[in-house]
């Protein structure tokens, strides 16, 4: 399985800079078995039955990317540098490592200024990255991050225009609840209240689970042979309230649906070999690509991904090689807007579609 085997063409106009409003307006491209709809986001009720169970990430992303300054005495007075740090995660000391540029001038005690409320200390400089000390802590860190910072977006859409403040809405679903992410599972942000309470009403039900998104999600795989690829790790959690309910559903014979990836990765890494879930906390690192024996997930709603990436293999091991590069010919033959802020598509498997019903 080589990594050549996931790429296709992408014309450059077809990466979404902003989302579709309203959010449920975005389009939905409906795979069922080897069958092929153009929907919209609004007729994903259409789609589901009633006692299926739709799995929600609520992490909440943090405006993790800020702009400072590095205050420093030289030989004709103070001087003071620009420096852009990307936060990526806490670490076990209460202090944050992140991305640094220019991160080969920053040295160890060197302070950044982000603001009159935030800044912090490099305690150290590490090949890729920092670790920073910042001047607070808790909700007054919270507050002071909030007014200093920009959203995190992908470096797709901010190699085309920098975050803005409309961002800090269209970047982030409307359940999350538990900050720590620092990207988006951006096939929940086309739920709006709207389709929550239509998808109320139909008989099918939401359960919430946390996986903190980091920036590992956009590295790039580097090596041909996809199956030696190590994956970047990220901290989940899911509650015994939550294992019950699709535990629940799972017995009453309803389907479970991630919606997103990470939604998808979190599950999967909990499950037991039978598909019984219990509560669980901790990283995962698992990697799926084809071959893959799946133990909980029955169909899968998410975005359209990078060529070469990660997430290609995940869909294709979920709806097979040859038919998930058919999904994605289509989607570029009827203009479908792709990534983070882009269309949206609902994949039910053959085994999952022979089942009977939508």
């Amino acid at each position: 399985m080589q990594l050549s085997d996931f790429d296709f063409d992408l014309p450059e106009g077809r990466i979404a800079t902003r989302p579709a409003r309203p959010r449920s307006s975005a389009r939905l491209l409906v795979s069922h078995g080897e069958t092929l709809h153009d929907q919209r986001v609004t007729d994903l009720p259409k789609w589901l039955r009633p006692g299926d169970r739709l799995v929600l990430n609520n992490t909440k992303v943090l405006p993790a990317r800020l702009n400072g300054l590095r205050p420093r005495n030289s030989a004709q007075g103070p001087v003071e540098a620009k420096v852009e740090i990307t936060l990526l995660e806490p670490t076990p000391e209460g202090h944050w490592s992140a991305l640094a540029k220019p991160l080969r001038k920053l040295v160890d005690g060197d302070r950044v200024v982000f603001s009159d409320a935030l800044e912090a200390e490099v305690v150290s400089r590490r090949e890729s990255d920092v670790v920073l000390q910042f001047n607070c802590a808790g909700d007054d860190f919270d507050a002071a991050l909030n007014a200093a910072g920009a959203m995190p977006l992908p470096p797709y859409i901010a190699a085309k225009r920098p975050a803005d403040a409309q961002d800090m809405d269209d970047y982030q679903t409307v359940f999350a609840r538990h900050s720590g992410a620092v990207a988006a599972p951006t096939a929940s942000l086309h739920f709006d209240a709207a389709l929550l309470q239509k998808l109320r009403d139909h008989g099918v039900t939401f359960t919430e689970v946390t996986l903190h998104v980091g920036a590992g999600t956009f590295l790039p795989v580097k090596v041909d042979d996809v199956t030696t690829h190590k994956m970047h790790a990220e901290r989940g959690n899911i509650t015994p309230e939550a294992a019950a309910q699709i535990n629940e559903t799972r017995a009453a014979g309803g389907r479970i649906i991630p919606v997103g990836t990470t939604a998808l990765r979190l599950l999967e890494s909990a499950a037991a070999e039978d598909g019984t879930l219990s509560a669980w906390e901790g990283a995962t690192e698992i990697f799926i690509y084809p071959g893959y024996q799946w133990k909980i997930t029955d169909a899968l709603m998410t975005n359209f991904h990078l060529p070469r990436s990660t997430l290609m293999m995940l869909v294709a091991a979920l709806m097979g090689h040859e038919h998930i590069m058919r999904i994605y010919d289509h989607a570029l033959a009827e203009q479908y807007r792709f990534f983070s802020y882009g269309d949206s598509s609902l994949l039910i498997p053959p085994r999952t579609a022979a089942k009977g019903g939508a």
